[in-house]
């Protein structure tokens, strides 16, 4: 019998917002080649259609995204699959961040790695009180990408983004908040907190605000580029070390992994 396919990815469009949720919950919604693929495709429908101003970012079950899937990494041993996943995360971040909408993220549960990267891609980011953030690619040996380096700069200036990649730990959202991470910590529910933010935009000139967010995106489109080019070299270096040879096991044996710098 054959297996029904499960969409990895979820849009719905009502009164000129759209919403596209991540959907593999068993999986804390870490992103594959197929959710790739569908998130792409995804953004590209939202972009061409002129009935929406707005785009909801959201992930299904317990989880916004617990980042890239561990197991597709382990999968893309070869260069042509790394060149091809850096290619589709790539044209993601630049789809997300030309997007002529306003962008809301609403992180519930973990954001981290990939997750998070795709998170800050937002024009504003509301975090569930019980959330947790994460820039963890360090914990196996690797860089961010995603653009991560770009919007982690943005946000939070050199010195404090080379900080949060480097400790990689697990912040809570009212620890993002402070240091300038996220925008929103929803003092009540947050699906409410994003129903409010929405209610209050709606009422503005919304066109004059996407005009203004596409004067800045035109503006830096160069340097996300260089970006991330920059990131899918120094991952390709990173995937080669030890150290990221020692994460990987020492995540697959859950443990705390013991680097050399090697």
């Amino acid at each position: 019998m054959a297996t029904e396919q499960v969409e990895k990815v979820f849009l719905h469009m009502e009164d000129r917002v759209a919403y596209l949720t991540l959907n593999r919950p068993d999986a804390l919604n870490s992103m594959d080649f197929d959710m790739l693929n569908e998130i792409l495709h995804s953004l590209k429908a939202v972009a061409a259609n002129d009935e929406v101003d707005i785009l909801v970012l959201a992930g299904s079950g317990r989880a916004f995204s617990a980042g890239g899937d561990i197991k597709t990494m382990l999968s893309s041993t070869d260069e042509h699959a790394f060149e091809h996943v850096m290619g589709l995360i790539s044209e993601i971040m630049k789809t997300l961040y030309l997007l002529p909408k306003l962008v809301i993220s609403a992180i519930h549960g973990p954001a981290a790695g990939l997750g998070l990267s795709f998170a800050l891609g937002a024009d504003y980011v509301i975090a569930d009180r019980l959330s947790s953030i994460a820039m963890n690619f360090i914990r196996i040996g690797l860089i961010p990408d995603g653009g991560a380096h770009f919007f982690l700069e943005k946000r939070l200036g050199e010195a404090k983004a080379k900080h949060v990649i480097w400790e990689g730990k697990q912040m809570s959202p009212g620890e993002a908040l402070h240091i300038g991470l996220i925008d929103e910590v929803a003092e009540e529910e947050l699906q409410t907190a994003v129903i409010h933010k929405l209610k209050k935009w709606k009422k503005r000139p919304i066109l004059a605000m996407i005009q203004t967010k596409s004067i800045y995106n035109q503006m830096h489109l160069p340097e996300l580029e260089r970006v991330l080019e920059l990131e899918k070299q120094g991952q390709q270096a990173m995937r080669k070390t030890k150290d990221h040879s020692e994460g990987i096991q020492a995540f697959l044996e859950k443990r705390k992994p013991v680097f050399t710098g090697e």
